[in-house]
């Protein structure tokens, strides 16, 4: 089992130096890894991944509303290439408010739409050819689009936790990497299930959770309530957060010491059946308590 952060460098002078900065600061203290969310108009996770994947392996998330596959493939490939091997993408639906409000058409059939995007995706970065007409999407490629150096393929997980989604992951992907979900929510056995009714490997179940080590447990507690009820809002969110036993975002986050933190809460994850846990927020308490983290 191994443990990663998620880089945050959103309020420094230059966003890439410093993300460059943070994650080489990390990998000092051995093997990690390094995951970039998606913000809506902010950073482009990919290339923030390619940026420090020379020195860890990166993981980047991409919403399917928005995007069309063969452009991701191009992304990813390009990505995995650049990094020789350690780039890992991460597929999410995204949210029903933050997909009309942004990109206008409708949050309708996600599975339908994850499930298809997903399909097509698999052609160019396999195959090197897409020939996919689905219900929402369509695929073509007159020539292959394979980019030279990844024909290892790229390993690719999806960030969900519904029934539905995990169905559909299980059969089309490798792995999940769900964000604010408790050990006892990590649902390992029905994503095992699905992926072995599709004749596919054991899927990886990688665990995204805000993560602070800490002597002022009640200050990071409050500041984390503040900084993750936007989370609290959305539908899916909130049945992740009530099937972990949380009643909001903030109970989620885990908050302590070194022995707590590894101990009591890292392998709680790994004994659920996360073979990797990656950290969040890690900076909201400061400096120190990121370092010390």
């Amino acid at each position: 089992m191994t443990v990663g952060v998620a880089p945050n460098a959103s309020d420094a002078p230059n966003q890439a130096d410093a993300a460059i900065q943070l994650a080489k600061e990390d990998a000092e203290f051995g093997p990690m890894s390094a995951w970039f969310g998606q913000p809506f108009g902010g950073a482009d996770s990919p290339q923030l991944a390619v940026l420090v994947g020379r020195e860890v392996p990166g993981t980047s998330a991409i919403p399917v509303f928005g995007r069309h596959p063969l452009l991701i493939s191009s992304q990813a490939q390009t990505a995995q290439a650049a990094t020789h091997g350690r780039y890992h993408l991460d597929l999410a639906l995204g949210t029903k408010l933050l997909t009309e409000t942004g990109f206008g058409p409708p949050f309708e059939r996600p599975i339908t739409r994850l499930r298809e995007f997903r399909t097509a995706l698999g052609q160019p970065t396999g195959t090197g050819k897409a020939d996919f007409h689905g219900e929402l999407l369509t695929a073509t490629t007159p020539n292959p689009v394979r980019v030279p150096g990844t024909e290892n393929g790229i390993p690719l997980l999806v960030a969900v936790m519904g029934a539905q989604a995990l169905q559909a992951t299980g059969e089309l992907a490798d792995g999940i990497l769900p964000y604010l979900a408790g050990p006892r929510a990590l649902a390992g056995p029905a994503l095992t299930a699905a992926a072995e009714a599709a004749g596919r490997p054991t899927p990886r179940i990688v665990a995204l959770d805000p993560c602070v080590v800490s002597d002022d447990i009640d200050g990071v507690r409050e500041k984390a309530t503040k900084n993750l009820g936007f989370h609290e809002q959305i539908p899916s969110y909130a049945r992740v957060i009530e099937l972990s036993a949380g009643r909001r975002a903030a109970d989620l986050a885990v908050i302590g010491d070194e022995k707590t933190v590894e101990a009591a809460e890292v392998r709680r994850y790994r004994d659920d059946g996360a073979i990797e846990v990656l950290f969040s927020v890690t900076e909201i308490e400061g400096e120190a308590d990121r370092q010390r983290t």
